[in-house]
Protein backbone atom coordinates (compact mmCIF):
# COMPACT_ATOMS: atom_id res chain seq x y z
CA UNK A 1 0.00 0.00 0.00
CA UNK A 2 1.65 3.22 -1.12
CA UNK A 3 2.08 6.29 1.06
CA UNK A 4 -0.46 8.46 -0.76
CA UNK A 5 -3.15 5.80 -0.45
CA UNK A 6 -2.44 5.36 3.27
CA UNK A 7 -2.64 9.11 3.86
CA UNK A 8 -5.89 9.36 1.87
CA UNK A 9 -7.51 6.55 3.83
CA UNK A 10 -6.35 7.94 7.18
CA UNK A 11 -8.03 11.21 6.27
CA UNK A 12 -11.25 9.43 5.27
CA UNK A 13 -11.43 7.46 8.51
CA UNK A 14 -10.11 10.09 10.95
CA UNK A 15 -12.07 12.99 9.51
CA UNK A 16 -15.16 10.86 9.04
CA UNK A 17 -15.06 10.00 12.73
CA UNK A 18 -14.15 13.38 14.19
CA UNK A 19 -15.92 15.70 11.73
CA UNK A 20 -18.98 13.73 10.64
CA UNK A 21 -20.14 10.68 12.61
CA UNK A 22 -19.25 11.76 16.14
CA UNK A 23 -20.60 15.32 15.70
CA UNK A 24 -23.88 13.86 14.34
CA UNK A 25 -24.39 11.88 17.53
CA UNK A 26 -23.21 14.67 19.82
CA UNK A 27 -25.72 17.04 18.20
CA UNK A 28 -28.68 14.70 18.14
CA UNK A 29 -28.11 11.77 20.50
CA UNK A 30 -27.46 13.34 23.92
CA UNK A 31 -30.49 13.51 26.21
CA UNK A 32 -29.52 16.47 28.38
CA UNK A 33 -32.92 16.56 30.02
CA UNK A 34 -33.43 12.96 31.17
CA UNK A 35 -29.88 11.59 30.91
CA UNK A 36 -28.32 8.95 28.74
CA UNK A 37 -28.45 8.69 24.96
CA UNK A 38 -31.18 8.68 22.33
CA UNK A 39 -30.52 6.54 19.25
CA UNK A 40 -33.84 6.35 17.39
CA UNK A 41 -33.10 9.14 14.91
CA UNK A 42 -34.38 10.04 11.47
CA UNK A 43 -32.16 10.89 8.53
CA UNK A 44 -31.69 14.49 9.66
CA UNK A 45 -31.20 13.56 13.32
CA UNK A 46 -34.76 14.36 14.40
CA UNK A 47 -36.22 12.08 17.03
CA UNK A 48 -38.32 9.08 15.97
CA UNK A 49 -38.72 7.37 19.34
CA UNK A 50 -37.65 8.35 22.85
CA UNK A 51 -37.14 4.82 24.21
CA UNK A 52 -33.51 3.93 24.98
CA UNK A 53 -31.72 0.67 24.13
CA UNK A 54 -29.52 -0.10 27.11
CA UNK A 55 -26.68 -1.61 25.13
CA UNK A 56 -26.18 1.77 23.43
CA UNK A 57 -25.89 3.49 26.78
CA UNK A 58 -22.83 1.26 27.21
CA UNK A 59 -21.61 1.36 23.61
CA UNK A 60 -21.64 5.15 23.30
CA UNK A 61 -20.14 5.60 26.77
CA UNK A 62 -17.37 3.19 25.76
CA UNK A 63 -16.69 5.09 22.53
CA UNK A 64 -16.45 8.41 24.34
CA UNK A 65 -14.16 6.96 27.00
CA UNK A 66 -12.03 5.25 24.36
CA UNK A 67 -11.62 8.52 22.46
CA UNK A 68 -10.73 10.39 25.65
CA UNK A 69 -8.19 7.78 26.73
CA UNK A 70 -6.57 7.06 23.39
CA UNK A 71 -7.14 9.95 20.98
CA UNK A 72 -7.34 13.24 22.86
CA UNK A 73 -8.27 14.24 26.39
CA UNK A 74 -11.19 16.46 25.46
CA UNK A 75 -13.19 17.31 28.61
CA UNK A 76 -16.46 17.07 26.67
CA UNK A 77 -15.81 13.43 25.81
CA UNK A 78 -15.11 12.48 29.41
CA UNK A 79 -18.13 14.41 30.67
CA UNK A 80 -20.41 12.65 28.20
CA UNK A 81 -18.90 9.26 29.05
CA UNK A 82 -19.76 10.06 32.67
CA UNK A 83 -23.22 11.17 31.52
CA UNK A 84 -23.85 7.70 30.06
CA UNK A 85 -22.39 5.83 33.02
CA UNK A 86 -24.54 7.89 35.39
CA UNK A 87 -27.70 6.98 33.47
CA UNK A 88 -26.78 3.29 33.58
CA UNK A 89 -26.07 3.48 37.30
CA UNK A 90 -29.40 5.13 38.03
CA UNK A 91 -31.73 3.32 35.64
CA UNK A 92 -30.36 0.30 33.79
CA UNK A 93 -29.80 -2.35 36.46
CA UNK A 94 -32.57 -4.56 37.83
CA UNK A 95 -32.08 -4.53 41.64
CA UNK A 96 -33.80 -7.90 41.96
CA UNK A 97 -30.98 -9.83 40.25
CA UNK A 98 -28.26 -7.31 39.34
CA UNK A 99 -28.79 -7.85 35.62
CA UNK A 100 -29.36 -5.06 33.13
CA UNK A 101 -32.49 -4.20 31.23
CA UNK A 102 -32.37 -4.36 27.45
CA UNK A 103 -34.75 -1.49 26.79
CA UNK A 104 -35.94 1.40 28.97
CA UNK A 105 -38.14 4.40 28.29
CA UNK A 106 -36.81 7.95 28.12
CA UNK A 107 -37.02 8.40 31.88
CA UNK A 108 -35.21 5.11 32.46
CA UNK A 109 -38.18 2.98 33.51
CA UNK A 110 -37.73 -0.65 32.40
CA UNK A 111 -39.48 -1.96 29.31
CA UNK A 112 -37.92 -5.38 28.81
CA UNK A 113 -35.03 -7.68 29.62
CA UNK A 114 -33.58 -10.33 27.32
CA UNK A 115 -32.26 -13.85 27.82
CA UNK A 116 -28.76 -12.97 26.69
CA UNK A 117 -26.59 -10.49 28.56
CA UNK A 118 -25.06 -8.35 25.84
CA UNK A 119 -26.20 -5.15 27.54
CA UNK A 120 -23.81 -6.21 30.31
CA UNK A 121 -20.89 -6.81 27.96
CA UNK A 122 -21.08 -3.30 26.54
CA UNK A 123 -21.63 -1.73 29.93
CA UNK A 124 -18.55 -3.53 31.24
CA UNK A 125 -16.26 -2.00 28.62
CA UNK A 126 -17.82 1.42 29.21
CA UNK A 127 -17.10 1.23 32.94
CA UNK A 128 -13.59 0.05 32.08
CA UNK A 129 -12.83 3.11 29.95
CA UNK A 130 -14.43 5.38 32.55
CA UNK A 131 -12.24 3.82 35.26
CA UNK A 132 -9.13 4.30 33.13
CA UNK A 133 -10.03 7.93 32.44
CA UNK A 134 -10.84 8.89 36.02
CA UNK A 135 -8.84 6.45 38.15
CA UNK A 136 -12.00 5.67 40.14
CA UNK A 137 -11.53 2.17 41.54
CA UNK A 138 -15.24 1.53 42.04
CA UNK A 139 -15.75 1.74 38.27
CA UNK A 140 -13.01 -0.83 37.61
CA UNK A 141 -14.56 -3.17 40.17
CA UNK A 142 -17.98 -2.63 38.62
CA UNK A 143 -16.60 -3.37 35.15
CA UNK A 144 -15.28 -6.76 36.25
CA UNK A 145 -18.45 -7.53 38.18
CA UNK A 146 -20.62 -6.80 35.14
CA UNK A 147 -18.34 -8.94 32.98
CA UNK A 148 -18.85 -11.84 35.37
CA UNK A 149 -22.63 -11.36 35.16
CA UNK A 150 -22.35 -11.42 31.36
CA UNK A 151 -20.41 -14.69 31.51
CA UNK A 152 -22.65 -16.38 34.07
CA UNK A 153 -25.92 -15.40 32.40
CA UNK A 154 -24.81 -16.68 29.02
CA UNK A 155 -23.50 -19.95 30.41
CA UNK A 156 -26.49 -20.53 32.68
CA UNK A 157 -29.44 -18.27 31.78
CA UNK A 158 -31.58 -17.66 34.83
CA UNK A 159 -35.21 -16.62 34.85
CA UNK A 160 -35.85 -17.47 31.19
CA UNK A 161 -37.08 -20.47 29.25
CA UNK A 162 -34.09 -21.95 27.35
CA UNK A 163 -33.87 -20.86 23.73
CA UNK A 164 -33.53 -24.44 22.49
CA UNK A 165 -35.19 -27.59 23.82
CA UNK A 166 -33.46 -30.93 24.29
CA UNK A 167 -34.94 -32.09 20.98
CA UNK A 168 -32.25 -30.18 19.11
CA UNK A 169 -30.00 -28.35 21.59
CA UNK A 170 -27.85 -25.69 19.97
CA UNK A 171 -25.53 -22.77 20.68
CA UNK A 172 -24.49 -19.68 18.74
CA UNK A 173 -21.14 -18.06 18.05
CA UNK A 174 -22.30 -14.77 19.57
CA UNK A 175 -21.38 -15.46 23.18
CA UNK A 176 -17.79 -16.68 22.72
CA UNK A 177 -16.96 -13.97 20.16
CA UNK A 178 -18.31 -11.16 22.36
CA UNK A 179 -16.50 -12.70 25.33
CA UNK A 180 -13.22 -12.35 23.38
CA UNK A 181 -13.59 -8.65 22.55
CA UNK A 182 -15.02 -7.74 25.96
CA UNK A 183 -12.13 -9.43 27.75
CA UNK A 184 -9.64 -7.80 25.36
CA UNK A 185 -11.09 -4.37 26.09
CA UNK A 186 -11.05 -4.92 29.86
CA UNK A 187 -7.49 -6.22 29.73
CA UNK A 188 -6.54 -2.95 28.06
CA UNK A 189 -8.53 -0.58 30.25
CA UNK A 190 -8.35 -2.05 33.75
CA UNK A 191 -5.82 -4.89 33.38
CA UNK A 192 -8.47 -7.50 34.24
CA UNK A 193 -6.59 -10.60 35.37
CA UNK A 194 -9.14 -13.15 34.16
CA UNK A 195 -9.16 -11.78 30.60
CA UNK A 196 -6.66 -14.22 29.08
CA UNK A 197 -8.41 -17.27 30.48
CA UNK A 198 -11.75 -16.25 28.97
CA UNK A 199 -10.14 -15.32 25.66
CA UNK A 200 -8.42 -18.73 25.53
CA UNK A 201 -11.63 -20.56 26.37
CA UNK A 202 -13.69 -18.61 23.83
CA UNK A 203 -11.23 -18.99 20.96
CA UNK A 204 -10.96 -22.71 21.70
CA UNK A 205 -14.76 -23.02 21.54
CA UNK A 206 -14.98 -21.19 18.22
CA UNK A 207 -12.15 -23.13 16.57
CA UNK A 208 -13.42 -26.47 17.88
CA UNK A 209 -17.15 -26.07 17.21
CA UNK A 210 -17.83 -23.29 14.68
CA UNK A 211 -14.70 -23.26 12.47
CA UNK A 212 -15.13 -25.90 9.75
CA UNK A 213 -12.13 -26.27 7.39
CA UNK A 214 -13.76 -29.17 5.57
CA UNK A 215 -16.65 -26.86 4.60
CA UNK A 216 -14.64 -23.63 4.31
CA UNK A 217 -17.16 -21.93 6.56
CA UNK A 218 -17.74 -20.50 10.02
CA UNK A 219 -21.09 -21.82 11.26
CA UNK A 220 -23.30 -19.42 13.21
CA UNK A 221 -25.36 -22.00 15.14
CA UNK A 222 -24.22 -25.54 15.92
CA UNK A 223 -25.12 -28.39 18.22
CA UNK A 224 -23.59 -28.46 21.68
CA UNK A 225 -20.73 -30.60 20.38
CA UNK A 226 -20.28 -28.61 17.19
CA UNK A 227 -22.69 -30.73 15.14
CA UNK A 228 -24.16 -29.19 11.99
CA UNK A 229 -27.94 -29.38 11.77
CA UNK A 230 -29.23 -29.72 8.22
CA UNK A 231 -32.12 -27.35 8.82
CA UNK A 232 -32.70 -23.67 8.01
CA UNK A 233 -31.13 -22.42 11.26
CA UNK A 234 -28.21 -24.83 11.16
CA UNK A 235 -27.29 -24.00 7.55
CA UNK A 236 -27.72 -20.24 7.87
CA UNK A 237 -24.43 -18.32 7.76
CA UNK A 238 -23.93 -14.72 8.86
CA UNK A 239 -20.82 -13.54 7.00
CA UNK A 240 -20.57 -10.21 8.82
CA UNK A 241 -20.70 -11.86 12.22
CA UNK A 242 -18.04 -14.41 11.31
CA UNK A 243 -15.79 -11.73 9.80
CA UNK A 244 -16.13 -9.62 12.94
CA UNK A 245 -15.07 -12.67 14.95
CA UNK A 246 -12.15 -13.15 12.56
CA UNK A 247 -10.58 -9.80 13.40
CA UNK A 248 -11.06 -10.35 17.12
CA UNK A 249 -8.93 -13.49 16.72
CA UNK A 250 -6.39 -11.69 14.50
CA UNK A 251 -6.14 -8.97 17.14
CA UNK A 252 -5.37 -11.58 19.79
CA UNK A 253 -2.77 -13.16 17.52
CA UNK A 254 -1.11 -9.78 17.12
CA UNK A 255 -1.18 -9.16 20.89
CA UNK A 256 0.41 -12.54 21.63
CA UNK A 257 2.65 -12.64 18.56
CA UNK A 258 0.87 -15.90 17.73
CA UNK A 259 0.96 -16.62 14.00
CA UNK A 260 -1.40 -19.57 14.32
CA UNK A 261 -4.19 -17.33 15.63
CA UNK A 262 -3.51 -14.81 12.86
CA UNK A 263 -3.69 -17.62 10.32
CA UNK A 264 -7.05 -18.83 11.70
CA UNK A 265 -8.49 -15.31 11.68
CA UNK A 266 -7.37 -14.73 8.09
CA UNK A 267 -8.80 -18.08 7.02
CA UNK A 268 -12.17 -17.18 8.54
CA UNK A 269 -12.11 -13.89 6.64
CA UNK A 270 -11.23 -15.63 3.36
CA UNK A 271 -14.01 -18.20 3.61
CA UNK A 272 -16.74 -15.83 4.70
CA UNK A 273 -15.86 -13.03 2.31
CA UNK A 274 -16.05 -15.51 -0.54
CA UNK A 275 -19.43 -16.73 0.69
CA UNK A 276 -20.81 -13.32 1.65
CA UNK A 277 -19.77 -11.04 -1.21
CA UNK A 278 -22.66 -10.40 -3.59
CA UNK A 279 -21.19 -11.17 -7.00
CA UNK A 280 -24.13 -9.59 -8.81
CA UNK A 281 -24.54 -6.24 -7.05
CA UNK A 282 -21.53 -6.03 -4.74
CA UNK A 283 -21.56 -5.60 -0.97
CA UNK A 284 -21.89 -8.14 1.84
CA UNK A 285 -25.08 -10.20 1.95
CA UNK A 286 -26.67 -10.46 5.37
CA UNK A 287 -27.31 -14.21 5.33
CA UNK A 288 -26.36 -17.08 3.02
CA UNK A 289 -27.00 -20.81 3.16
CA UNK A 290 -24.20 -23.28 3.82
CA UNK A 291 -25.30 -25.37 0.82
CA UNK A 292 -26.30 -22.39 -1.34
CA UNK A 293 -29.95 -23.24 -0.81
CA UNK A 294 -32.65 -20.58 -0.29
CA UNK A 295 -32.55 -18.80 3.07
CA UNK A 296 -35.80 -18.40 5.01
CA UNK A 297 -35.10 -14.89 6.40
CA UNK A 298 -36.65 -12.37 4.01
CA UNK A 299 -33.92 -9.78 4.71
CA UNK A 300 -31.14 -12.21 3.76
CA UNK A 301 -30.05 -10.29 0.65
CA UNK A 302 -30.18 -6.81 2.17
CA UNK A 303 -27.01 -4.85 2.81
CA UNK A 304 -26.72 -3.77 6.46
CA UNK A 305 -24.13 -1.20 7.50
CA UNK A 306 -22.32 -3.17 10.19
CA UNK A 307 -21.08 -6.23 8.18
CA UNK A 308 -19.35 -3.73 5.90
CA UNK A 309 -17.77 -1.96 8.88
CA UNK A 310 -16.47 -5.28 10.20
CA UNK A 311 -15.15 -6.40 6.80
CA UNK A 312 -13.36 -3.09 6.30
CA UNK A 313 -11.62 -3.64 9.66
CA UNK A 314 -10.86 -7.34 9.13
CA UNK A 315 -9.39 -6.96 5.64
CA UNK A 316 -7.16 -4.07 6.75
CA UNK A 317 -6.07 -6.04 9.85
CA UNK A 318 -5.20 -9.02 7.64
CA UNK A 319 -3.16 -6.78 5.35
CA UNK A 320 -1.23 -5.27 8.27
CA UNK A 321 -0.45 -8.69 9.76
CA UNK A 322 0.39 -10.58 6.55
CA UNK A 323 1.34 -7.97 3.98
CA UNK A 324 -0.55 -10.03 1.37
CA UNK A 325 -1.77 -8.02 -1.61
CA UNK A 326 -5.08 -9.89 -1.74
CA UNK A 327 -6.12 -8.27 1.54
CA UNK A 328 -5.29 -4.79 0.26
CA UNK A 329 -7.52 -5.54 -2.75
CA UNK A 330 -10.25 -6.98 -0.50
CA UNK A 331 -10.17 -3.89 1.70
CA UNK A 332 -10.36 -1.60 -1.34
CA UNK A 333 -13.27 -3.62 -2.74
CA UNK A 334 -15.45 -3.47 0.36
CA UNK A 335 -14.39 0.09 1.24
CA UNK A 336 -15.30 1.37 -2.21
CA UNK A 337 -18.72 -0.31 -2.22
CA UNK A 338 -19.60 0.80 1.31
CA UNK A 339 -18.44 4.39 0.87
CA UNK A 340 -20.33 4.65 -2.41
CA UNK A 341 -23.65 3.51 -0.95
CA UNK A 342 -23.97 4.08 2.81
CA UNK A 343 -22.87 7.69 3.58
CA UNK A 344 -25.45 10.48 3.55
CA UNK A 345 -23.77 13.50 1.98
CA UNK A 346 -26.56 15.88 3.01
CA UNK A 347 -27.10 15.12 6.72
CA UNK A 348 -24.01 13.08 7.60
CA UNK A 349 -23.53 9.63 9.16
CA UNK A 350 -24.53 6.45 7.29
CA UNK A 351 -27.79 4.88 6.28
CA UNK A 352 -28.10 1.51 7.95
CA UNK A 353 -30.28 -0.54 5.65
CA UNK A 354 -29.99 -0.89 1.89
CA UNK A 355 -31.74 -3.07 -0.64
CA UNK A 356 -29.66 -5.65 -2.44
CA UNK A 357 -28.85 -3.24 -5.29
CA UNK A 358 -27.53 -0.64 -2.84
CA UNK A 359 -30.56 1.68 -2.89
CA UNK A 360 -31.76 2.99 0.47
CA UNK A 361 -34.42 0.86 2.15
CA UNK A 362 -35.13 3.14 5.11
CA UNK A 363 -33.50 6.54 5.69
CA UNK A 364 -33.22 6.49 9.46
CA UNK A 365 -29.80 6.87 11.11
CA UNK A 366 -30.51 5.05 14.36
CA UNK A 367 -32.91 2.72 16.12
CA UNK A 368 -32.71 -0.01 18.78
CA UNK A 369 -30.00 -1.79 16.76
CA UNK A 370 -28.12 0.96 14.95
CA UNK A 371 -26.33 3.72 16.82
CA UNK A 372 -22.86 5.13 17.55
CA UNK A 373 -20.81 1.93 17.61
CA UNK A 374 -19.92 -0.18 14.55
CA UNK A 375 -19.20 2.72 12.20
CA UNK A 376 -17.20 4.94 14.60
CA UNK A 377 -15.34 1.87 15.89
CA UNK A 378 -14.43 1.00 12.31
CA UNK A 379 -13.21 4.53 11.66
CA UNK A 380 -11.13 4.60 14.84
CA UNK A 381 -9.58 1.15 14.39
CA UNK A 382 -8.80 1.64 10.71
CA UNK A 383 -7.18 4.99 11.45
CA UNK A 384 -4.92 3.18 13.95
CA UNK A 385 -4.21 0.26 11.61
CA UNK A 386 -3.22 2.58 8.78
CA UNK A 387 -0.84 4.44 11.05
CA UNK A 388 0.66 1.07 12.00
CA UNK A 389 0.99 0.16 8.29
CA UNK A 390 2.62 3.55 7.69
CA UNK A 391 5.11 2.93 10.48
CA UNK A 392 5.80 -0.63 9.28
CA UNK A 393 6.48 0.62 5.75
CA UNK A 394 8.81 3.33 7.04
CA UNK A 395 10.93 0.88 9.03
CA UNK A 396 11.18 -1.58 6.13
CA UNK A 397 12.56 0.95 3.67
Amino acid sequence: MDLKKIERLIKIYRDGLLNDVLPFWLRHGIDREKGGFLTCLNRDGSLLDTDKPVWFQGRFSWLLGELYNNVEKRPEWLELCKHGVRFMEQHCFDPSDGRMWFHVNREGLPLRKRRYAFSESFAAIAYGEYAKATGESWAAEKAQHIFEIFINQNLDPKGFTPKYTNTRPAKGIGFPMIAIITAQELRGSIGMQISNAWIDRSIETILRDHYKPELKAVIETVGLGGEIYDHFDGRMLNPGHAIECAWFIMQEGQYRNNNELIKHGCQMLDWMFERGWDKQFGGILYNVDLKDLPVQEYWHDMKFWWPHNETIIASLYAYLLTGEEKYEKMHQQVHDWAYQHFPDAKFGEWYGYLHRDGSVSVPLKGNTWKGPFHLPRQQLICWRLLEAIQKKNATST
